[in-house]
């Protein structure tokens, strides 16, 4: 089992940063992939980025290409999400995500991670 704890979120103004962060635990903690996605009210969740463990290949949705990135500590098997340039739309609960082995599915798709956190919420105000 692997279990995820997300950290990070809270209250800030449109323009301005929050950096997530994801510490994953278990007794033998191997994963393929981590992931960020986000669920605003009222909508589906989305994929946001994602990073492979092994090589830290980087994956961003196109809403959030070029002002998030995801970085990896393999140490310390956490995963932070760097958010710059907030907008009013980046308001949701984010989760965090474990994929544990690569797949056929999308990188961007729920259903290739079997693993979630919480969820820490980020409320953009303007």
């Amino acid at each position: 089992q692997v279990q995820l704890v997300e950290s990070g979120g809270g209250l800030v103004q449109a323009g301005g940063s929050l950096r997530l962060s994801c510490a994953a635990s278990g007794r033998t903690f191997s994963a393929y992939a981590m992931g960020w996605f986000r669920q605003a009210p009222g909508k589906e969740r989305e994929f946001v980025a994602t990073i492979t463990w092994s090589c830290g290949s980087t994956y961003y949705a196109g809403s959030v290409k070029g002002r998030f990135a995801i970085t990896r500590d393999n140490a310390k098997n956490t995963v932070y999400l760097h958010m710059n340039s907030l907008k009013l739309e980046s308001t949701a609960v984010y989760y965090c995500a474990v994929q544990s082995r690569a797949s056929s599915l999308a990188y961007y798709s729920s259903t290739a991670y079997n693993y979630w956190g919480q969820g820490t919420q980020v409320t953009v105000s303007s």
